[in-house]
């Protein structure tokens, strides 16, 4: 169940709160809605409920706060708006990903798939399905971890009326199996026919909080709906007669051929069209909504439109008259299979998430493949032109530019890592934000090193062919210091996307990240150069000999060799440059993880 105490979101300036001091509870086994107009706070207080906005109080999902569940996607399954991913991502890859995050087996997408009836869409992208796939993806998102509670913001804004029903009919069904509903809507109708609770907003704050029987007899207002292709004569004249027998009749001329009339009864209205030849094909009693948007003094109204209009009568279906409290469809949808296995917390689980989110769109490919293309180009033309030494060749590094292509496509590609979560926040639905857990930042840095990597071989491999096809083999020797070389060259690379990742993480943006790579030789590396200037030789020379020297440090298989390498790659401006600017960030993104946690 749910139980919220005292939401209160933080006003802005001199404006009253959006929700003010509101209470309620939603029932295990029943579905409870939260019902107002717009501006009513019924997306605030869902928010403030998941602790997505600031405010105050609290909000317990079986006794416990969110942030004190372990997995929350466990216990609450969220739909906000749209699908939160990657326009590019495919549905079924999409899942797939969630899955790796929830801790749930892969096999659950396709279960859930098959529920939601997508599996025949589940090689569409997410950025090609209409508003009623994606509500039904949507819904697939919050099923994925058999979570007990279900919270969904206007799931049935925009959809049909079979899209509707079939929507209603799996959060009966969830219900059903003992678990919590609660959604939003602003249709009165649908909150009547849908639930077994109704609490009810207006202006930030609870009016009423009834069982659905309760709110159909005191909240909404019967009406007659009357279709006819002479609606607007017959309104008309319903209208005269009302103000001739001082009678209060309202009449709300809605789309189309349809009447919705208040305070008549059917048989009136029928003796009224039949005295003037009038046709009308529907004449049926209803309970439709909280009444007309205008109220009218005297007797009669004029024929307004109504803003009221729901999803049935825009496609010109109707629904059974005095539907009044939630009603069981007959055969209910099929809810996908519980997930019986709860593995533990697993360091492979964001492991195994960074791999699908980084695989699961063809940016990667893309920029390794414009790395490759770009580096071989520089390598002709810097070997063309001549002058340039060998290792500079081989990283298509000249002097001009500030990093070679090979280090800016990794950093590139560490930044969208998180970049990329925070313009489509698949995890964000439970926390509001990217979780800052050490695991998915180690698992980010785990991945976007072994990137890095295949990208650095990659690019010297494919500058060596390049030149040994245009030059001959005189350009395409190895090195004779090809360790250092290369130890300095992986660790450039390695640097730039760690660099990308970390800036990225902190100031949530791809671009951020970039820019931090591109002020390491840009801004920091000056810096370091005065810093070492006159330093690096005196720091340096000997090194090796000294490690020797050191009493009870053995060095086997060369050992010292490796320190002296790594010893000079730090000396060197670049070196010690992407060393302090790693360090810089780690701790700010650190800091910004404990302040988190703290409040």
């Amino acid at each position: 169940m749910i139980q919220a105490i005292g939401l209160t979101s933080t006003p802005r300036k001199e404006l009253p709160p959006a929700v003010d001091n509101v209470s309620f509870e939603a029932l295990s086994g029943c579905v409870t809605v939260l019902l107002g107009p717009a501006g009513a706070g019924k997306t605030t207080a869902v928010r403030l409920m998941l602790a997505l906005q600031q405010g105050r109080g609290v909000a317990y999902f079986r006794g416990r706060p969110l942030h004190r569940i372990d997995h929350p996607s466990r216990e609450v399954g969220v739909l906000l708006g749209d699908v939160p991913g990657h326009p590019a991502r495919t549905v079924r890859g999409h899942l797939r990903m969630l899955c790796a995050a929830a801790g749930v087996p892969a096999q659950r997408a396709d279960d859930v798939l098959d529920v939601v009836g997508l599996v025949s869409l589940r090689d569409e992208r997410l950025g090609t399905l209409s508003r009623g796939m994606d509500r039904r993806l949507g819904l697939a998102c919050a099923l994925l971890a058999d979570p007990h509670t279900l919270v969904l913001d206007d799931p049935a804004a925009g959809l049909s009326v079979r899209e509707s029903r079939w929507l209603h009919g799996i959060l009966r069904a969830h219900a059903l199996q003992g678990g919590t509903v609660l959604f939003t809507t602003r249709d009165p109708k649908e909150a009547a026919q849908t639930a077994d609770r109704v609490v009810t907003l207006e202006e930030g704050r609870l009016v009423a909080d009834q069982e659905a029987a309760d709110f159909a007899r005191t909240r909404l207002r019967p009406r007659v709906v009357v279709r006819s292709p002479h609606a607007v004569r017959l309104g008309a004249l319903l209208t005269k007669e009302a103000r001739t027998t001082q009678r209060s009749v309202e009449v709300v001329r809605e789309d189309g051929n349809r009447l919705s009339v208040y305070g008549s009864t059917c048989a009136d209205i029928g003796e009224t069209a039949f005295r003037h030849g009038i046709l009308v094909h529907q004449l049926a009693d209803e309970v439709g909504d909280m009444g007309p948007p205008r109220a009218t003094d005297g007797a009669g109204a004029a024929l307004t439109g109504d803003d009221g209009t729901t999803a049935d009568d825009e496609h010109g279906e109707t629904e059974p008259a005095h539907t009044t409290g939630p009603s069981e469809p007959d055969g209910l949808p099929e809810l996908p299979p519980p997930v019986d296995v709860r593995p533990a917390p697993s360091p492979l689980r964001p492991l195994r998430y960074e791999l699908r989110r980084a695989t699961g769109v063809d940016t990667g490919f893309y920029t390794v493949a414009a790395v490759l293309i770009t580096s071989a180009v520089i390598s002709v033309i810097l070997a063309g032109i001549g002058h340039a030494p060998q290792p500079r060749l081989l990283a298509a590094w000249p002097e001009e530019l500030p990093l070679p292509p090979a280090a800016l496509g990794a950093g590139f590609l560490g930044a969208i890592a998180f970049g990329d979560e925070f313009r489509h926040p698949a995890l964000a639905a439970d926390r509001g934000t990217v979780p800052r857990r050490l695991g998915l930042l180690a698992a980010k840095l785990l991945v976007a090193a072994v990137t890095a990597l295949m990208l650095a071989f990659l690019t010297v491999g494919c500058d060596l062919e390049v030149l040994y096809l245009v030059y001959g083999p005189e350009l395409a020797d190895v090195p004779a210091d090809w360790l250092p070389l290369g130890a300095s060259w992986i660790g450039l690379v390695v640097g730039c996307s760690w660099a990308g990742v970390l800036a990225a993480g902190i100031f949530r943006s791809t671009t951020a990240g970039l820019a931090a790579v591109l002020a390491v030789p840009v801004l920091v590396v000056p810096l370091v150069r005065k810093v070492l200037e006159g330093m690096t030789v005196r720091a340096a020379a000997g090194f090796s000999a000294r490690l020797h020297e050191l009493p009870l440090m053995p060095w086997p298989f060369g050992g010292e060799r490796y320190l002296t390498v790594a010893a000079r790659m730090i000396a060197q401006p670049v070196g010690g440059a992407l060393l302090l600017s790693l360090t810089a960030l780690l701790g700010a993104y650190l800091l910004t993880t404990l302040r988190g946690r703290v409040r």
